[in-house]
């Protein structure tokens, strides 16, 4: 596939028209090797060091390199897989230009992002005259939307760089920080009996509602003044709840999930004492309430200073480009939380909108593609030519 060098509008058109749905999430589906190995020949032809390793069997990440090995190197990251296209509301994989967008799965989450990060390196590696004294690192992960298996592997790889930007659709704005979350089930156990056997029956559902009562009062009261400058207070909600026998039966079980948006500071150990003291509050009223609580998954939520050299240098190139200089929370998680974690500091940084991602109609506006294309060039050519 012949893309121009560094044309990051016709690169997001290619990526969309190829399916990556993640299989994990949609059984079948074909994940990102096919996407993978369609970027790795543009890459090689633009003049990259390119790298395909599978993070799971048949599901690889895409690592490219400009610059001396051996150099310090800064990283653009994203992810190639997506999420369903059940319900879309045009062609999920048309990749056409209408009205100044881009419409399909994906084209704002988040493969636009990954062509202007491509693109940028391409173009900041011909303005420095194609001998850079810096290193740039592309890394294209598989598994973002479900378990991240492609970041983590990326990192268990010794992956290194003084600091990180993940082209994720965030309007052109800076996104230091992100929520993280909590996901907990509580088990309930109750004693099944005839309806008319209220001496004998035990509600588990009944119990459950208590315990929600009581959760909800810690959503509407307890978390409402915990907060973080850019993201806002943490939050709770209940997400499903399954159990009962019969309408003419006292249920013997209910399983009530739940999910804990975090902010930074705040743990998943932290979070799960916070929903078993609920259960003891209800317990103080109900005795006879049992319920397990169990971690069921949990990712930490990404947080670096508004003044880290990472946030410096997009904001310079946004003030450079006369475009606006926007630091705000992002509400999604993202890969940046393992990348902070493993100790290299990421912020989120690219085009498209997070509203229109995983959405029944999904687009990316051009003028966003090319205006982040040229923020990332400029970042990219000031690193590569040490002008900081």
């Amino acid at each position: 596939m012949e893309i121009p060098r560094g044309d990051a509008v016709t690169l997001t058109q290619a990526l969309t028209r190829i399916d990556s749905r993640n299989p994990v999430l949609t059984p079948g589906a074909p994940g990102e090797s096919n996407i993978a190995a369609t970027l790795a020949v543009i890459l090689e032809r633009w003049g990259f060091d390119v790298e395909l390793s599978n993070a799971v069997p048949g599901r690889p990440n895409l690592v490219a390199r400009l610059g001396p090995a051996a150099a310090p190197a800064i990283l653009f990251a994203g992810h190639l897989d997506t999420v369903d296209v059940e319900g879309m509301t045009h062609d999920p994989f048309d990749g056409r230009i209408v009205d100044g967008r881009i419409y399909g799965r994906g084209s704002t989450d988040m493969k636009s992002g990954v062509a202007a990060m491509c693109a940028a390196a391409a173009i900041a590696y011909d303005r420095c005259g194609g001998n850079p004294s810096r290193q740039l690192v592309i890394a294209a992960v598989a598994d973002e939307e479900y378990e991240s298996v492609g970041m983590t592997a990326l990192i268990d790889s010794g992956i290194s760089a003084e600091w990180a930007i993940l082209t994720e659709p965030t309007r052109l704005s800076i996104c230091p920080a992100h929520r993280g979350f909590v996901w907990a089930e509580l088990d309930f156990t109750g004693r099944a009996a005839h309806g008319s056997r209220y001496d004998v029956g035990i509600d588990a559902i009944t119990h459950a509602g208590l315990v929600i009562a009581e959760l909800d009062e810690l959503e509407r009261v307890g978390l409402r003044d915990r907060s973080h400058p850019l993201l806002g207070r943490a939050s709770l909600h209940a997400s499903t709840i399954a159990g009962g026998i019969g309408i003419s039966t006292y249920p013997d079980k209910c399983l009530l999930s739940v999910e804990r948006r975090t902010i930074p500071g705040e743990t998943p150990s932290s979070v799960l004492r916070e929903i078993e003291s609920a259960c003891e509050r209800a317990r103080a009223t109900r005795p006879e309430i049992s319920v397990a609580v169990r971690l069921t998954g949990a990712q930490l939520p990404s947080d670096v200073a508004v003044d880290a050299p990472v946030v410096t240098a997009v904001a310079g190139a946004l003030a450079a480009e006369n475009l606006p200089v926007t630091i705000e929370g992002l509400s999604a998680w993202t890969d940046a939380a393992l990348l902070n974690e493993a100790g290299i500091p990421a912020i989120c940084f690219g085009p498209g909108d997070i509203a229109l991602a995983h959405a029944a109609e999904e687009y990316v506006k051009v003028d966003e593609i090319e205006s982040a294309t040229t923020v990332l060039t400029r970042i990219a050519t000031d690193w590569m030519m040490e002008r900081w």
